[in-house]
């Protein structure tokens, strides 16, 4: 299978898992958790921490900062989440099947670091919990590229769904990310909507761009 191929098959699965009940909580719940750790991350960066990440069963979430550039923390939500879709695509399509697993260890040793030190509730504590459990299951099946495949399509879910996330901003209600940003910086919430759809869409269009149409070897 050429590696265009496999996107666009990854993307209609992502598509037709995002509208089958409980079948997709985790990966709602991953982008989730990445949007919240990507505002963390920024916070961290920028001089910052994290006082405590909360994840709710609806799929919302919010990242408590103390510290940090404000702007940057508010910005990287929605940009990092569709960034992180990247990085985990590319990675995971380097990698042979074995290597691979490395990324699902990395994804469960910070899923853990932010039980321990970030979890206040009991939504949080369950959600972390069950996208624990998720990153495991791959880990013990004997067939030859499910881990690659799983990781692949945890990316692209999430991509997809930073691409439609930040529209559910223009809602009226002068509330959320886009909101803060106008305030901070005087540029309308529709501007920077606008901004993260078009990183999200990039990040899709970067992936097409790199799958050629040579066989991966990886996968075979």
């Amino acid at each position: 299978m050429t590696p265009r191929l496999r996107l666009i098959l990854l993307i209609i699965v992502a598509f037709i898992v995002d509208y089958v009940p409980f079948i997709n909580l985790p990966l709602l719940w991953s982008e989730t958790f990445f949007h919240e750790m990507s505002h963390g991350l920024a916070a961290i960066i920028t001089g910052g921490q994290i006082v405590n990440i909360t994840l709710n069963y609806d799929g919302s979430g919010l990242c408590t900062t103390r510290g940090g550039v404000r702007f940057i923390v508010t910005f990287s939500g929605y940009a990092g989440s569709a960034l992180w879709g990247v990085l985990l695509y590319r990675i995971s399509s380097a990698l042979s099947p074995t290597k691979a697993k490395f990324v699902a260890i990395a994804m469960i040793a910070m899923t853990v670091l932010t039980l321990l030190l970030w979890a206040r509730n009991l939504s949080t504590i369950v959600i972390l919990g069950i996208l624990l459990v998720t990153w495991l299951l791959p880990l013990y099946t004997s067939l030859r590229g499910v881990i690659t495949y799983f990781i692949q399509l945890i990316a692209v879910f999430v991509i997809l769904d930073a691409i439609r996330s930040p529209l559910y901003l223009l809602d009226g209600r002068d509330l959320g990310d886009g909101a803060t940003l106008a305030s901070l910086s005087w540029i309308p919430e529709i501007i920077w909507v606008a901004v993260w759809f078009s990183i999200a869409l990039g990040s899709l269009l970067l992936l097409w761009k790199h799958s050629g149409n040579k066989t991966d070897s990886n996968l075979q």
